[in-house]
């Protein structure tokens, strides 16, 4: 495990006491300037100003917002703190000028505008001030994203900085780094039979690139986060011992991978994947080959993908793949140019055409979701289990010149028939969230040539984004979310043995 020598928290890292107007409106520049280009949402810069000072109202409850005749007026206990014109509202003419001053960029007038809101919210409150400048800025921020999307958000720099020393602890290279003289990056310590040590690495080695990167002390965390990455994969890094010169290549330990787990019972492959790490797909083409090798090879597979959260995106999207010859997997759209993206099939069936029974539950989400969505909508697999989570947003990262972050939700995945998978969530053919009788009704009548669900996915691959709440919570009401149970299992064996009932629960 990599960890990263004692030190001390950046400066953006620790508990403001001092506003300074000027960095408050630099990060506040920062941030909307993202999110006014690049989140799906359309949102006027007077809508979120209003929304960002009512996110004062979660640290002093003394505070409230109001737009009245074009002003925005923030009141503390009943009485008017601060007014001025909404940011978006155009500019006077000069004095002794009749045409208008021209507009200001969106995001500097936000930034201008708020900061002098919070400046005089600062000096009234001693719950901000208790606060700091950041849990202040964060609170605007967490009413922002309250109006657009459940996953966009904003991370202090201490959060940042957290979350940072909790990634660089997973690249399993066995090895900690720290500040040595001269804003060299040193090896501190070696864990004993880690991957570094196995290597002939020694404490002291002076670290100079990692991936052909030069790195130094003085940029320590990059150093540490380039160090991270997937279990199993490689890194390159030359290093200095005295006069010598050193190059190596060490693999990150695989022990904290959750391999695909495949069995063959009665001529069914069953495939269980937890999560899409770096090396999944490699596993199940694997899987599949060593299955289709065999003196019988399978008459039918299932894909387990209960409780699967996602994980590499790409990763998911070959795995789709490695069931479909051609056509579109999936496709992202979003306001901003760069946050559309097509996913085509390209390579083979490796399942040679078998029937395939994908499992999910209320949990299944994000990566997983898309390839349930994928082989479904395609015909390539019916879906079995419950309405998924609906999780199908992707989201970028802003980092902030205060440290912290923002994480803007610029794009939607939306499965090959067009329908959004935020929201909606995957619907299965057949339900087996509203028991066993209901189960075994569902089987009887795809048995005879029905799909019990055919209309309701139907009337889900003509949705389109935005969907209506009413509409999404009627969809998903149908087959509602539930934890995977045996009867999962039971109902994926009885579509394989019974071809007729699994050709009837395709898509039409």
């Amino acid at each position: 495990m990599l960890l990263l020598a004692a030190q001390p928290q950046p400066a953006a890292a620790q508990q403001e006491t001092a506003f300074s107007r000027q960095q408050v409106r630099l990060v506040l520049r920062e941030a909307f300037a993202a999110i006014l280009e690049r989140h799906l949402e359309v949102a006027a810069p007077g809508e979120l100003a209003l929304w960002s000072l009512r996110g004062l109202g979660a640290l002093d409850t003394g505070f409230s917002a109001e737009v009245q005749n074009g002003e925005l007026r923030l009141r503390r206990e009943g009485g008017v703190l601060r007014e001025a014109p909404l940011p978006d509202a155009p500019l006077p003419p000069a004095e002794g000028n009749r045409r208008p001053a021209p507009p200001r960029n969106p995001a500097d007038a936000l930034a201008d505008s708020l900061s002098g809101f919070y400046a005089e919210a600062w000096q009234a409150s001693p719950a901000l001030r208790r606060a700091g400048v950041e849990r202040v800025m964060q609170a605007g921020f967490e009413e922002v994203f309250n109006h657009l999307d459940p996953y966009s958000r904003y991370i202090t720099g201490e959060e940042a900085w957290q979350a940072r020393q909790r990634r660089v602890g997973q690249s399993g290279l066995g090895l900690r780094v720290a500040a040595g003289p001269r804003d060299r990056l040193v090896i501190a310590t070696l864990q004993p039979e880690g991957e570094a040590a196995r290597a002939g690495l020694r404490e002291g080695d002076e670290l100079r690139s990692i991936d052909g990167v030069p790195v130094s002390a003085r940029r320590i965390i990059m150093a540490a986060e380039m160090l991270e990455g997937p279990p199993g994969s490689e890194v390159s890094l030359e290093l200095r011992r005295g006069n010598q010169r050193l190059s190596v290549v060490l693999r990150r330990a695989s022990q904290a991978l959750q391999p695909l787990l495949a069995e063959l019972q009665d001529g069914i492959l069953w495939m269980r994947l937890p999560v899409f790490s770096s090396n999944s797909t490699e596993e199940l083409s694997e899987a599949l080959a060593n299955a289709f090798a065999a003196p019988t090879p399978p008459r039918g597979l299932v894909l387990d993908l209960r409780g699967n959260r996602g994980g590499v995106l790409s990763q998911a999207m070959s795995v789709a793949d490695a069931f479909l010859s051609d056509g579109l997997v999936a496709q992202s759209v979003g306001r901003h140019p760069d946050a559309r993206r097509v996913w085509d099939a390209a390579g083979t069936d490796l399942a040679q055409g078998r029937p395939l029974v994908v499992l999910v539950d209320g949990r299944t989400a994000s990566a997983a979701e898309i390839v349930a969505a994928a082989l479904g909508d395609r015909g390539r697999a019916v879906v079995v289990g419950s309405a998924t989570l609906g999780k199908g947003l992707i989201q970028v990262v802003i980092p902030l010149s205060n440290g912290a972050e923002v994480l803007i939700s610029w794009s939607r995945v939306l499965a090959p028939a067009g329908w959004p998978v935020q929201g909606l969530g995957v619907l299965p053919a057949l339900c087996t969230s509203l028991g066993l009788e209901a189960a075994r009704s569902g089987l009887q009548a795809l048995g005879a040539g029905m799909a019990p669900m055919g209309a309701v996915l139907q009337r889900q691959r003509r949705a389109r984004a935005p969907v209506p709440a009413s509409e999404v919570a009627a969809l998903r009401g149908t087959c509602p979310p539930a934890e995977g149970r045996e009867l999962d299992v039971q109902a994926a064996r009885a579509l394989l043995d019974n071809p007729g009932a699994y050709r009837a629960a395709l898509p039409r």
